[in-house]
């Protein structure tokens, strides 16, 4: 696989600071909260919205805070508690019960009946040290968002938190930011579940690639 942009560090930041309510809008779209951009962009700027249910701007605040912890700690280390700590925030203010700590018990995925199995900690700082070793940062952000949102690490909030934490490794390659467009997001989801049922992760990548990737050509 080929880097389908390359941006500098701070051409990548300016590009994912420019468009950051646009990623939030996407990424509660992608979870089914229904919000319009305007609204969306006003819960950002901190401006009262009628009719959003409390739990759903409290979740976009979520993703605004979790997005600025990213853009200021692109340096840190990219790890099991690197992505703990995104879970944490972005289940913050009682979003998700238990939000940071792995989960002990089975969950059900909608659109399919395919369980994924109890993580454990050890696995999974191991299976991300070995997809840090990817040698394209473009490959090497696919496969960690899958993989978040495929292992359920946490209790809730998994993609939000998978696509975060593959955005740190993009950002920091200057590759652009993952973002499923709206019109893309049946599409998506459809091979997620897909890709969920298999494990088979070769369609995926390529809409990913083609689709979800945003960026600027220098």
């Amino acid at each position: 696989m080929q880097d389908k942009f390359h941006l500098t560090l701070e051409q990548n930041i300016t590009l994912a600071k420019r468009n950051i309510v646009d990623y939030i809008w996407k990424s509660a779209k992608l979870e089914g909260i229904n919000v319009t951009f305007p609204e969306t962009n006003a819960i950002y700027e901190g401006i009262s919205v009628d009719k959003i249910p409390v739990d759903d701007i409290i979740k976009i605040n979520n993703l605004k805070r979790a997005w600025q912890y990213l853009l200021e700690t692109l340096d840190k280390l990219t790890d099991f508690d690197y992505y703990s700590r995104l879970n944490i925030l972005v289940g913050g203010d009682g979003s998700i019960d238990g939000a940071g700590k792995i989960r002990a018990y089975d969950v059900n995925i909608s659109g399919t009946k395919w369980q994924p199995p109890i993580p454990y900690e050890l696995d999974c700082r191991r299976e991300i040290s070995d997809m840090l070793l990817i040698d394209n940062p473009t490959e090497r952000g696919i496969k960690l968002m899958l993989w978040g949102m495929r292992r359920q690490v946490f209790i809730d909030g998994n993609k939000r938190t998978a696509m975060l934490f593959a955005n740190k490794e993009m950002i920091s390659n200057g590759g652009g930011v993952l973002t499923v467009p709206i019109e893309f997001v049946k599409e998506f989801s459809e091979l997620l579940v897909n890709f969920y049922e298999t494990n088979n992760d070769t369609k995926i990548i390529d809409f990913i690639y083609n689709y979800c990737i945003d960026g600027i050509k220098i």
